[in-house]
């Protein structure tokens, strides 16, 4: 939705290792870095018009004690897998990004950003170039055993398959409702503002970094890729009616970024699902024949390509090209959960006041 492309995970490195130990923690952390090296020399190598930047990543901290934490982080990135990552002190923030209202951060160089809607369209036209067939709006109903294969009815028709390869992750419904009970469609919404001064541009985000903060819910928001607009996004609780609260919302906690931007107009608003699972994690899994590649938990753009070409080597039986640190048992099941996530609300108040808290005991 925002064109991050971060392939970060939500676990961090402690909780990865206390599930898996260390060597299966450290081959799961580089495979995010092998994942944005693989889509950004996809995107070199088939020439995709999509306004990738390579542009890097600022995050921000709330108080002193966490940003000791991150800046941790930061360079046992640098150490262990190479990336360049280093803490920003508060003192030295503006050089990056222009608030206060972070107590210092840490920059990766390896996060960049592209046009979502422009990199679908040119996925789309390699995939019909190299002869596929993409039937657009047409939806598949049910997916049954039929002999050897499998029977999947849609709303145009019935067709017979040898293979079935699912990846609905935001969208999925009763078609995968083995899956439907794994994933939760979270809803992630985008302001815009109008154009702004380069003037004003230059100040608020000097080196058009993509910028996440450290928290349950935090903004991701980045320099348009014109550089002249700034989008912010983030989750929100809505599923149906009127989308005027969850807007402002948004602009609020922009203006708490931003105050100078609190006449500025917002000229577009949007949202689309991500999707989540009871661990965070993408995954690669063979349930009952079929193949499975879902559970982006809104880092798709780095994940679903690389854990999308992982399951299609899986389906072809190609050994080797196949192999992923993600390739383990199905995530688990959502108890009282069948594809309503009538929970959402209360969970994300309940994340809201995590990080009023945490924001309460980093400003005494």
């Amino acid at each position: 939705n925002g064109g991050i492309a971060s392939g970060s995970i939500r676990p961090d490195a402690a909780a990865i290792t206390r599930r898996f130990g260390e060597e299966k923690a450290m081959a799961i952390e580089a495979e995010g870095k092998i994942a944005r090296e693989f889509l950004y020399d996809f995107i070199k190598t088939e020439g995709l018009d999509c306004d990738f930047r390579l542009v890097g990543q600022f995050k921000g901290a709330f108080g002193y004690e966490q940003y000791e934490k991150m800046a941790r982080g930061a360079e046992r990135l640098a150490k262990k897998l190479g990336i360049e990552s280093y803490a920003v002190p508060h003192a030295e923030q503006r050089n990056y990004i222009g608030t206060d209202f972070y107590r210092g951060g840490t920059v990766r160089t390896d996060i960049g950003g592209l046009h979502p809607a422009k990199f679908h369209a040119e996925l789309l036209r390699v995939a019909l170039a190299s002869g596929l067939t993409v039937h657009s709006h047409t939806a598949v109903k049910s997916i049954e055993r039929n002999g050897s294969g499998f029977r999947v009815v849609t709303s145009a028709g019935t067709v017979d398959a040898r293979h079935v390869l699912v990846c609905t992750n935001g969208y999925t419904d009763g078609a995968a409702p083995f899956l439907r009970r794994r994933l939760v469609p979270v809803r992630s919404r985008i302001i815009v503002t109008e154009e702004l001064a380069p003037d004003v541009m230059a100040r608020l985000m000097p080196k058009l970094m993509t910028i996440t903060e450290n928290r349950q819910l935090g903004f991701y928001y980045r320099p348009s890729p014109d550089g002249k607009r700034i989008l912010l996004g983030g989750r929100d609780s809505s599923r149906v009616g009127d989308p005027i609260a969850p807007k402002l919302l948004l602009r609020k906690g922009l203006v708490n970024l931003f105050p100078e931007l609190e006449n500025v107009r917002l000229s577009h608003c949007w949202f689309g699902n991500v999707a989540m699972n009871r661990d965070m994690l993408p995954r690669v899994f063979e349930k009952d024949g079929m193949v499975y590649a879902t559970g982006f938990c809104g880092s798709g753009v780095v994940w679903a390509p690389w854990i999308g070409m992982r399951a299609a080597h899986k389906l072809m039986g190609h050994g080797e090209q196949s192999r992923t640190a993600f390739d383990f048992r199905p995530p688990s099941a959502i108890p009282l959960y069948r594809g309503n996530p009538w929970f959402m609300p209360a969970i994300i108040q309940g994340y809201r006041l995590q990080d009023r808290i945490a924001f309460w005991r980093a400003s005494r």
